[in-house]
């Protein structure tokens, strides 16, 4: 997934112009919402940069802070006409939005809107730390880690020619979550850093990254197809209770594509917390 720089509040559409179903107004928003703020405060003391992980203390501060953020903390309400159950994009397959609130090059904070049956593919998260928070909304998450012994197998054709390689990934997650609910935590290597969202209403996921994707310093996204586990077993047997799957890395699909939008929520101050505890600004 594309993410762009931080944008502006110049009233838009949520996708693209032949869309016109899917025009999101925002409620009314105070100039700065304290929530965001204290987000953004204290992105900026747990995210250091590239190949570093958040430590637990700076997670669970994360995760509480995270918990307690509703959607009208960005602008967003239930209310409005994309998330009404109705409100059905005709678009095959129904595309996804995002706006980015705020980016830099250790972490940025995103939210995506993905309409009813709209789905964001399986796709990883190289080097990154994601804190997911659905904001809105019902949706099925689906999400893997890969298997600690790097087994791989080759995926054959018709011919017996090998195609492409697939490689064994334990299954971490596959339910349904509904808004309101807790956060959930991804690292570089655990967690469930390679997930598919489908949408079963329109929702709204509130992300934060760290670091961002950047393609020039390695953090580029790639996408997986899944296959079940039996189709390439051999025979073999995984450890009982545990679920694996067999990944095959595929090109961009057309359905991951996404609409880009300008952040109309509540802004944020960019200044260090106790800067802004100094000039009175944040009380």
């Amino acid at each position: 997934m594309r993410h762009v720089s931080r944008v502006g509040y110049v009233k838009r559409t949520i996708g693209k112009r032949e869309y016109k179903s899917r025009r999101i107004k925002r409620v009314e928003v105070p100039k700065v919402s304290m929530a965001l703020q204290e987000l953004f405060f204290l992105c900026q003391d747990v995210f250091k940069g590239p190949d570093s992980v958040p430590l637990p203390h700076h997670v669970h501060n994360l995760c509480r802070l995270l918990d307690k953020m509703k959607a009208d903390d960005v602008g967003l309400s239930s209310d409005l006409q994309f998330f009404k159950p109705h409100n059905v994009v005709k678009a095959t397959p129904p595309r996804v939005t995002y706006t980015t609130i705020y980016q830099c090059p250790h972490f940025s904070l995103c939210i995506f809107f993905i309409p009813a049956n709209g789905v964001i593919p399986l796709h990883n998260h190289p080097g990154m730390t994601v804190f997911s928070k659905l904001l809105l909304g019902k949706m099925h998450i689906k999400s893997y880690d890969w298997a600690a012994d790097q087994t791989s197998v080759s995926k054959v054709d018709s011919l017996q020619t090998p195609t492409s390689q697939l490689r064994l990934a334990k299954l971490k997650a596959d339910d349904v979550f509904v808004a309101p609910c807790k956060t959930s935590v991804l690292y570089p290597t655990t967690g469930g850093n390679i997930h598919a969202f489908t949408a079963i209403t329109p929702c709204a996921v509130l992300d934060v990254l760290g670091p961002p994707y950047s393609a020039e310093d390695g953090r580029d996204c790639s996408y997986y197809k899944d296959h079940p586990y039996s189709s390439y077993c051999n025979g073999e047997n995984k450890m009982e209770g545990e679920s694996y799957g067999w990944l095959e890395e595929i090109v961009m699909p057309e359905n991951s594509q996404m609409d880009g939008i300008e952040y109309l929520g509540p802004q944020i101050m960019e200044m260090n917390c106790n800067t802004a505890l100094a000039d009175g600004k944040y009380m």
